[in-house]
Order: C-alpha cells, then sequence, then structure tokens
C-alpha cells in the first residue's frame, strides 16, 4: 500500500465492492493495532457487506468498548448480531440506545426482531413509531400482514411502496410471495421472471442457468451482488411454485438454474429446498440435509417448515421410530412448529409403533372430523354459487383445496391399515366412504384404481380390470399427451399395462409402453447416454411387472421372454434391483421343474441359458448380497465375500442343466 494513502485506497477498494481484500489489508493492520477504531469500524463495515455477520458483530462489539458513548455504534452492533441469528442479544443492545437520530433506525430493527419471533403486534407497535410515509417503513408493515394472513392489504401495501421506490428486487420478492401464499402461481411466475430476467441481465458473472446446462462451472460465492438481486430468493419461490403445481422437473431445474455454490455456502433455505427436491432419488442425503438444518440451531437458521417436512418424510419413508424420536427431542418445536392437523396426523403414525389398532382410531377420528368440515366447505361454495359471488367462490375453494390436502394423508393412512392386512373390501368401503369430496384428488383416485387392481388380482374378475383402468387412465393419458409420461411412477404405468392385457386391450399397452420407450430414448438422448436418472428404469419395471404377472399364472413362456426383455440392453439395464426380482421368476420356474409340475419347452429353457450367460457376462462386477464364511487358522475368523450377479446366474445355469437331465 502506498505511503500516506492507507485511507484512499481502502475507502476505493469499499466504493469498489472489493470488501473482501480490504478485510485482508485491515486485519493485517488490526494486528499491528488491536485498538485502532477506524481498522475495527471498517472492518465491521466490510464483514456485514460480505454477509459475514458474526465477524462483524464481533468488530462491532470490540468497537463500542472503545467508544461507549458512540450510539450508531451499538446501533451496528445491533444489525450484525440480528443477521447472525442472535435476536434476543440484539434486541438487548438494540434498547440501550438512546439517541433522537437513531429513533427510527432502533424502532425499525426492534420491529424485524419481533417479527423473526413471530410477536406481530409487537412489531405493529414499532413500526407505528417510524414514518408511515416511508416507503420502507410500508413494506415492512406489508410483511407483517402478509405474515398475519391478510394477504389482499400486504399486496396492497407493497403496490404503494413500489410507486415510490420504483423496481426493487427485494421488494418484488415480497411481491411474489404474497401471490405465492394466495396460490396465485401465475402472477407469482411473472414477477419471479421479471427478478431474474433482470439479475441475469444486469449480472452475467453470476452464471444463471450454467449448471442446468451441464457446463463445469466454479463456484460465484455469497457476493453481496448475488444477495442485492434477490436471486436465490427468486429461484428458491419458483421451485416452491412448480412443486406445488407438481412439476417436479422444473423444480429441480429452478434450483440448478440458480447461481452456482459450493454446498457449504448454500443458504439454509437452499439447502432445505435441495433435500426436498432429491428425496425421490437420494432419500439419505435429503435426511442428512435436514438433520442438518435441525441440529445446528446455534449457527444455522432454518427454514420453520424443515421440523414438520423432516417429520412428514420419515413417516413416508416408514421410519416412524424416528420420527417419534425426533418429536422427543424437540418437544419445544412441536408446539411452535406443528399444525393441530400436522401433529395430529404425526401422533397417530407414531402411536402406531406401539398399537396399529390405536393408531387405526385415531386416523379415523381425524378423518371423521375433516371429513365433516369438507362437506361444510362444500356447502358454502355451493351457496356462494347461487347467490353469484366470484370471489367467495374462488376464497373457498382455495380453503377447501388446502384442507382437502390436509385430510388426504390421513385418509389414506387409515385405508393402509387394511392394505397391510390385504382386506382389499374394507380399503374400498373407506375410500368409497369419501368419494364425494376427495373423487378429484389425484392420490385419491390413483388408490382407488391400486384397491381395484389388487382386488383383480384377488378375484380374476376383468370388471374390476376394467374400473382400475378407469381411474389410471385418464392421468396417464393426460400426462402421454402433455410429453411427460415418465412423471408418473412406473408401478402405475405397469398397473395400467397389466389391465390392458388381462381386458384382452393389448394394443393399449403397446401403445402405452411404446410411448414409454420414446420418452427415455428422448432423455438419454438429452443427457447424452449418461443413465443417471431413474426415470430410465420405467420401460424395464413395467415389463418386469407384467413377465412376473405372467409367471405367477403358470404361462412362464411368455412370462420369462418378458423378464429378459426387461433387462435389454444387459450393460444398462441390469443392475441389483432389477435382478433380484428377475431372477424370481428364473427360482420360481427351476421350483415348479422340479416338482414336475412344470414343464418348460426347449425354446425358454435354451433362451434361458442364453440370458444366464449374458448375465454373467454383464454381471460379473455387480455386487447383490455378502455372503459370511468362516475360515479356521488355529483361531476362527470371521470373513466376508460378495456375491455378483455373474456367481448367481452361474448357479442358475447349473440348476437349469441338471433340471433337464431328470
Amino acid at each position: 500500500m502506498p505511503e500516506g494513502k492507507a485511507t484512499e485506497t481502502v475507502y476505493s477498494l469499499i466504493r469498489d465492492g472489493k470488501h473482501d481484500v480490504c478485510v485482508e489489508m485491515l486485519t493485517a493492520a488490526l494486528e499491528d493495532d488491536p485498538t485502532s477504531r477506524p481498522a475495527l469500524s471498517l472492518l465491521g463495515h466490510c464483514y456485514y457487506h460480505l454477509g459475514d455477520f458474526d465477524s462483524a458483530a464481533e468488530m462491532y462489539e470490540r468497537l463500542s468498548v472503545l467508544k461507549p458513548d458512540d450510539n450508531a455504534v451499538r446501533l451496528y452492533h445491533a444489525q450484525s448480531l440480528f443477521k447472525s441469528g442472535a435476536r434476543q442479544e440484539a434486541r438487548i443492545v438494540a434498547q440501550t440506545i438512546d439517541a433522537p437520530n437513531l429513533e427510527v433506525n432502533v424502532a425499525r430493527l426492534l420491529a424485524h426482531i419481533a417479527f423473526e419471533e413471530d410477536e406481530l403486534d409487537l412489531c405493529r407497535q414499532f413500526l407505528e413509531r417510524c414514518p408511515s410515509d416511508d416507503p420502507d417503513v410500508v413494506v415492512d408493515q406489508a410483511c407483517v400482514e402478509l405474515k398475519d394472513g391478510n394477504i389482499d392489504l400486504a399486496i396492497s401495501q407493497i403496490n404503494d411502496a413500489k410507486q415510490v421506490l420504483g423496481y426493487q428486487p427485494d421488494v418484488a420478492y415480497d411481491e411474489a410471495l404474497c401471490y405465492y401464499r394466495a396460490k396465485k402461481f401465475g402472477p407469482c411466475l411473472t414477477v419471479l421472471s421479471e427478478i431474474i430476467e433482470r439479475g441475469v441481465r444486469e449480472h452475467p458473472e453470476l452464471l444463471v442457468g450454467a449448471v442446468t446446462d451441464g457446463e463445469e462451472v466454479r463456484s460465484v460465492g455469497n457476493t453481496p451482488a448475488l444477495r442485492a438481486t434477490a436471486l436465490v430468493e427468486a429461484f428458491n419461490l419458483k421451485a416452491a411454485v412448480e412443486f406445488n403445481m407438481r412439476n417436479l422437473t422444473q423444480a429441480k431445474e429452478a434450483l440448478t438454474d440458480m447461481p452456482p455454490r459450493s454446498e457449504e455456502e448454500l443458504d439454509p433455505v437452499t439447502l432445505h429446498n435441495v433435500a426436498l427436491m432429491h428425496m425421490d432419488s437420494d432419500p439419505a442425503d435429503g435426511f442428512h440435509k435436514l438433520n442438518f438444518l435441525l441440529s445446528e440451531t446455534d449457527t444455522v437458521q432454518a427454514p420453520p417448515e424443515t421440523f414438520a417436512n423432516l417429520l412428514l418424510l420419515y413417516v413416508e419413508h416408514n421410519f416412524h421410530d424416528l420420527a417419534a424420536e425426533v418429536m422427543n427431542e424437540h418437544v419445544g418445536l412441536v408446539s411452535k412448529q406443528l399444525t393441530t392437523d400436522t401433529y395430529e396426523y404425526l401422533d397417530a403414525c407414531t402411536t402406531q409403533i406401539i398399537s396399529k389398532e390405536d393408531g387405526y382410531q385415531k386416523f379415523d377420528l381425524a378423518a371423521t372430523k375433516r371429513g365433516d368440515e369438507l362437506q361444510k366447505l362444500a356447502k358454502k361454495i355451493s351457496d356462494a354459487r347461487l347467490r353469484r359471488d366470484g370471489e367467495k367462490v374462488k376464497q373457498l375453494i382455495v380453503e377447501y383445496d388446502d384442507l382437502l390436502e390436509q385430510f388426504i394423508p390421513s385418509l389414506m393412512s387409515q385405508a393402509k391399515y387394511f392394505w397391510d392386512q390385504e382386506q382389499y373390501e374394507s380399503v374400498f368401503k373407506i375410500l368409497k366412504t369419501y368419494g364425494e369430496q376427495c373423487g378429484s384428488h389425484e392420490v385419491y383416485r390413483l388408490n382407488v384404481a391400486h384397491t381395484y387392481f389388487m382386488q383383480s388380482l384377488r378375484t380374476c374378475i376383468n370388471d374390476k380390470y376394467t374400473e382400475a383402468i378407469s381411474f389410471y387412465e385418464p392421468l396417464v393419458l393426460q400426462k402421454a399427451e402433455q410429453g411427460t409420461i415418465l412423471q408418473i411412477s412406473a408401478p402405475v404405468l405397469a398397473n395400467l399395462c397389466v389391465a390392458y392385457i388381462m381386458t384382452s386391450r393389448n394394443e393399449d399397452a403397446e401403445s402405452v409402453m411404446r410411448r414409454v420407450e420414446k420418452e427415455e430414448q428422448q432423455l438419454l438422448s438429452q443427457k447424452n447416454g449418461h443413465l443417471d436418472s431413474t426415470n430410465m428404469f420405467h420401460l424395464t419395471i413395467i415389463n418386469l411387472v407384467i413377465g412376473t404377472l405372467y409367471c405367477a399364472k403358470g404361462n412362464y413362456e411368455f412370462g420369462i421372454s418378458r423378464v429378459i426383455k426387461s433387462l435389454e440392453p444387459f450393460g444398462e439395464k441390469l443392475v441389483p434391483d432389477t435382478w433380484f426380482y428377475a431372477k424370481r421368476c428364473f427360482l420360481s420356474l427351476s421350483e415348479g421343474m422340479a416338482k414336475r409340475v412344470v414343464t418348460a419347452k426347449d425354446e425358454t429353457v435354451l433362451e434361458i441359458f442364453s440370458f444366464l450367460e449374458q448375465a454373467e457376462k454383464f454381471g460379473k462386477d455387480i455386487e447383490v448380497t455378502e455372503v459370511k464364511t468362516e475360515v479356521n487358522t488355529g483361531d476362527t475368523t470371521a470373513s466376508v465375500t460378495s456375491r455378483t450377479i455373474a456367481n448367481e446366474a452361474r448357479q442358475l445355469r447349473r440348476m437349469f442343466l441338471k433340471l433337464r437331465e431328470v
């Protein structure tokens, strides 16, 4: 640094936004003089703008000791503490500030603290001390109204502020959030598109969309420019909108379009959303991220939805014991962050660990209660339509849809009690009871279809297959027309194809499989030949299910052929999971041949030999299980060896060779 130019150099760097360079220079200066007031002040400023609020708070705290009467320093200290998540400490410091010229700043800071602590009445009291015509205060008031559920008033206040402030990314984000809470996803996406377009145009260095395009890019870091554009917030909200609209692919793309950062640099909201969006492909990593957010409360401000989402996902993956354990560890969060409906549902789920009957009774009570509420809302909607009150109808429909989303999990858990006991008639009776309220809900219709399908397998009555088709088909055809058939789970497509075949509609089944194959090929070309998606196994699963069904019915000739076809090309589709289900069909046939109750044509046996040879070739490095063996070398020691697909294929081939000699 040029002699005598220190002050000029530092301020020039700050003006140019090079706060990180300033930190290096000022840290060295502070080591030489730990009580340097200018160094502490400027370091606090730089750390604050770099987003390192803990370090900023430390600098301002040290400076406040040196300048105990400087209220501005105390204000900066309190603001840094608030940003770092130490809200109570920030409140204590802010309440010690007594300076008329800082009264508005202190009032707004205390209002923000009260807002984050959900003390909305206290927040309003502090905002009343601020100028009512200040647009920033108006935005604060809008945020309070939004959090209190007064969405229309919040939107009105934000529009008033926009007329004075013009375009500001953070205010635009607040507007989008209002539309999101009102479930007006169209206007919400419009506002978010503007935020993103401006951010891309004004800051191309943030590399928006580079990860989605498959480019190898470096992290852009959590720079002041990134925070100023509100791009992170916009992409997170866009992902939430797409997720709520059940567009999971677009939701994932919204997260990958975000400016690239390393996982260590991700903010809590992004980390939370990444965990949710990838639970289908990597649940272990998703649970790890959510548990991290929940456990690091001293250093990480987790989104309030984290606790409920972790518990609901544990239940969804049948980890009821883990859900109960987390609830016991965080008793305070149970009352603070779980709604009554969510708590009742989770309580019933965890009760099943001890007594399935008691859990069922709780689900029954919850379903009855919510069912009655849905009926009352339906009556109100009908009355509003008779009065031609369009706005009221829209409002009531939103309430109805929200209540229905809360009701479906309890109803399905109640039905699952009988499903697990294979009492499908009882399952159907429960679902039919609420057909009027839930008839249009996708999850409800799918489960009705599953029930008809299982009844068909039990009774071999084709009418039941026809009923199952009537529920499966509309959803599948809709997705097929949109070119998104792979968004439907493979078991649903497999069940529909089986139902088609059992009702002599083989051409319809082939049509579904051709559509699936076409979309898989398109996806494969988009991914440059890399099979890194579970969607690429849709056709495999469909053929496996059909083949297994035919084998179970005793038609091994067609069933085995279909199973082998499902694994082509073997180098891509032969994996531990697919092999597990395929080998069961071969074992079933070999058992029948050994008992002399089944015979296999020579063509079928030769096809099996040919396939097993290919399985040996492609499965020699694919481990399927571990076998414990004991080796005695004086002392008995246990060793573990892995068994591969090739090992098992060789054993099956040997088995069929022996059966041919019998």
